[in-house]
This record gives C-alpha cells, sequence and structure tokens, in this order.
C-alpha cells in the first residue's frame, strides 16, 4: 500500500493535481473561519459553546458547511445552494420536456443545464442568506432564548449592513463554486463532492470529542468500533450491485460487423444515494417551523398543537419521529430512483442498437423486466438507507451525540461514496502510467 501512494507522488501530473486539489480545500477551510461583516465573532464562539449547536434543518445545512453556517461566516451557506439546485433541475427534467431534451443532446445541452445550475444556486444563495441574516438577527439562530450572546450576534442590524452580509455570503457560495469547478478540471475527483467531504470530515474530530466528554473513554471506543462496522457495511452495500445480462446481436455495416459482444446493466442496491435522506430531513423540519413561527407571548397559553410538535417533531429522539423519518426516506427513495432511471428509456435504447436481456423480447416486455427487478432491488437498499440514516438519532438518545453524529446518516454516505469515487479516478491516472494502480 505505501509503494502505491509513493507511486502516486512520484508521478508529476498526479503529484501536481492533488497538490491543486489540497490547496483549494485548504482555501475553502481557512474561508469558513472568516466571520462575514458586521458578525460579533466573540458572541458567537459564545453561542455555540453554550448552545451545542442546533437541530433540523439547520443542522444538515450546517454539516455540509462543515461549521460554517452556525459560525456566520463568509461561506456560511457552503455547499447547500448547489446541491439544492442541482436536485431541482435534476427534477424538473421531468416536469419540463425542454430541459429533458437538453439533458439528451449531449455535451452542449448538459453544458446549458450546468449554466441553469449555476443561476439557481446564486438565486437560492441570495433566498438562503436573507433568511440566515434575518434569523440571525431575531436571535434564533441557534434556537435557545435568555442568552444574551445569542441575542447580539450581529454588531449592526441597518438595512445597508445587512445587504452586505447578504452580499458576502451570496459571493461566497459563487466563489466555493468556482472552487469546484477548478478542482474538477485540474485537480482529483468532483469538485463540488470534494469540497462536501472536506466540510463533513472537518466535523468528525468535535463530533468524536462531545461524546468522549458526554460519556466516557469506553463508550468513545464503543462508538468508534461501531462506526468501523458501519463504514464496512456502507463500502459494502454501496458496491453491491445486480447485473442484468445483455447481449448484442451481430450487425453488418458495409464490411464491418458490429455487435455480438456480452455485457450488463449494473442496477445498485443504492441507486438513489444520499437525496432521500435529504429530502425526508427537510421535510420533517417544516412542522418544527410552523410551531416555531406560531410560539404565544408572554403569558398566553401554548396551543395543544404547537405543544405536540414541539414534543415530537422538534428533537430527534422521539420514536414517532424516528417512525416517520424512516417511512419517508423508504417513500422519497422510490420517488427518486423511478425519476433518475426510466426502464422504458434503457429498453428503447437496447432495441435501437440491437441488445436484449436472454430470455426477454425486446421493447415493453424488457422495460416490464427491468421495472420488475428494480422495484425489488429498491425495497432493501430503501431500508438500509433508513437504518443508516437512523444511526444519528439513536446515538442521540443513548450515548449523549448530537445530530450530526459522524458515522451515520448523510454523513457517512457521502463520506464512503467520495472516498470510493475519488481513490477509483487516482488508480484509474495510476493504471495508465504504471500499468499498475492503487488498488489490487
Amino acid at each position: 500500500m505505501f509503494s502505491a501512494i509513493a507511486r502516486v507522488f512520484r508521478t508529476p501530473d498526479l503529484r501536481r493535481k492533488i497538490g491543486f486539489t489540497l490547496g483549494v480545500i485548504a482555501i475553502y477551510r481557512f474561508g469558513a473561519h472568516i466571520p462575514a461583516p458586521f458578525v460579533d465573532f466573540p458572541n458567537v464562539q459564545s453561542c455555540l459553546a453554550q448552545s451545542g449547536g442546533t437541530e433540523g434543518l439547520l443542522s444538515l445545512v450546517n454539516l455540509f458547511s462543515g461549521g460554517a453556517l452556525l459560525q456566520l461566516s463568509i461561506f456560511a451557506l457552503g455547499v447547500m445552494p448547489y446541491i439544492t439546485a442541482t436536485i431541482i433541475v435534476q427534477l424538473l427534467r421531468v416536469v419540463i420536456p425542454h430541459f429533458e431534451t437538453l439533458y439528451k443532446e449531449g455535451q452542449s445541452g448538459q453544458a446549458r443545464l450546468t449554466q441553469y445550475t449555476r443561476y439557481l444556486t446564486i438565486a437560492l444563495a441570495l433566498l438562503q442568506s436573507t433568511t440566515l441574516v434575518t434569523v440571525a438577527r431575531s436571535g434564533q439562530l441557534f434556537g435557545v432564548t435568555g442568552i444574551p450572546e445569542c441575542e447580539n450576534v450581529l454588531t449592526n442590524d441597518v438595512w445597508w449592513a445587512q445587504l452586505l452580509m447578504i452580499i458576502t455570503m451570496t459571493a461566497g457560495t459563487g466563489l466555493i463554486m468556482w472552487f469546484a469547478e477548478l478542482v474538477t478540471e485540474r485537480g482529483v475527483g468532483n469538485g463540488m463532492s470534494i469540497l462536501i467531504f472536506t466540510s463533513i470530515a472537518a466535523t468528525f474530530p468535535a463530533a468524536m470529542w462531545s461524546i468522549w466528554q458526554a460519556r466516557s473513554f469506553e463508550i468513545f471506543l464503543l462508538v468508534l468500533a461501531v462506526g468501523i462496522l458501519v463504514v464496512a457495511l456502507v463500502v459494502f452495500v454501496e458496491q453491491s450491485q445486480r447485473r442484468i445480462p445483455v447481449q448484442y446481436a451481430k450487425r453488418m455495416v458495409g464490411r464491418r460487423t458490429y455487435g455480438g459482444t456480452n455485457t450488463y446493466i449494473p442496477i445498485k442496491v443504492n441507486m438513489a444515494g444520499v437525496v432521500p435522506v435529504i429530502f425526508a430531513s427537510s421535510l420533517l423540519y417544516i412542522p418544527a417551523l410552523i410551531a416555531q413561527f406560531n410560539q404565544p407571548q408572554a403569558g398566553e397559553e401554548v396551543p395543544g398543537w404547537v405543544a405536540w410538535i414541539s414534543q415530537y417533531f422538534t428533537t430527534g429522539d422521539s420514536p414517532l419521529y424516528m417512525l416517520v423519518y424512516f417511512l419517508l426516506i423508504i417513500g422519497f427513495t422510490y420517488f427518486y430512483v423511478a425519476i433518475t432511471f426510466n426502464p422504458v428509456d434503457v429498453a428503447d435504447n437496447m432495441k435501437r442498437y440491437g441488445g436484449f436481456i436472454p430470455g426477454i423480447r425486446a421493447g415493453r416486455p424488457t422495460a416490464e423486466y427491468l421495472d420488475y427487478v428494480l422495484t425489488r432491488i429498491t425495497l432493501p437498499g430503501s431500508i438500509y438507507l433508513g437504518l443508516i440514516a437512523l444511526l444519528p438519532l439513536i446515538a442521540l438518545a443513548t450515548v449523549g451525540a448530537n445530530q450530526n453524529f459522524p458515522f451515520g446518516g448523510a454523513s457517512i454516505l457521502i463520506i464512503v461514496g467520495v472516498g470510493l469515487e475519488t481513490v477509483k479516478q487516482i488508480d484509474a491516472q495510476l493504471q495508465q502510467r504504471h500499468y499498475e494502480g492503487l488498488l489490487r
């Protein structure tokens, strides 16, 4: 293994790419600790220490920003606007035929879709930064009351100061998007995935340290052992796939013979990735948000429905919250897989190029067979996603961890997925140069 790593750094081109990627990561993490204008940084740090973070959707956004959101830094929004814009554009392909046409046009059409994603990212960054500044100005960013530091995190709350903060955070999102494209073009791996990986990995030491402080060293070791098992399980499932054999008939084009090859369609157990977890977390935050805006004035009685939501849907240690969360993930997994994998299109493409599944007629029977396989393989995949997503909530209720528990939920799925993909890319580039890869 060490000799393979040494070969990576002995290859000038690959060494330059890795160095460039690490340089961008260092700048990104440095910017995550630079406070935005008119932010009282000592008050923010004091409030973070007393509140212990936040929950709900803000917890997910804070995770993807590497803790920059609650620090109100220039990179406070992180990569979340780009992720949201990408998902929206992908879903709009089903609704808007023009988007689907662009997607099928190849590289030129997908370049236009990427441009639309950039515009939507900036628009979402404006909206989210406005919301963040408004919540910070109201003193409810950290979800606690009665702490003077949390109510005075801004040194100046006049309109032009708030406008400058919004512009700064939006520009930070645009800079992050540019960093990601530079890493994709000149570095190693997918730039946006690498930055997400960096943001989540940056929260690991603090999360593990909080478990050590809250419990004991023995509990810390137990959590670490469970984490290693979870990582192994996630790697196994993420690499698992159902291979559907496909044969292509021979055909003559002039004097040349094409086809006659055997291949397969790889259908992964987890085709939806981390998207259902993000969808379910976002949807479950809505009841808590509605209850937050319907809190009674001082001296008034709390409405029954607000108290019920506050009891069951604001913290993750409620069994009802866990059950609804689990069922939502299963539903969103089927929904997202149905959008991203169209058996009819796959069957039509196979028929067009003379491909067929042995024992299955081409055309509609092939589409029905693919749908049959996809429906059944998605069930264990959705249950696996639900169980992994529940791990932080279980840790919250048992060992006193927060909802950013490192060995579960969206964090472990992204860490493992991006890590595997990056290692595969480095391995492929090594094989091109030395005929021997990083993996054996």
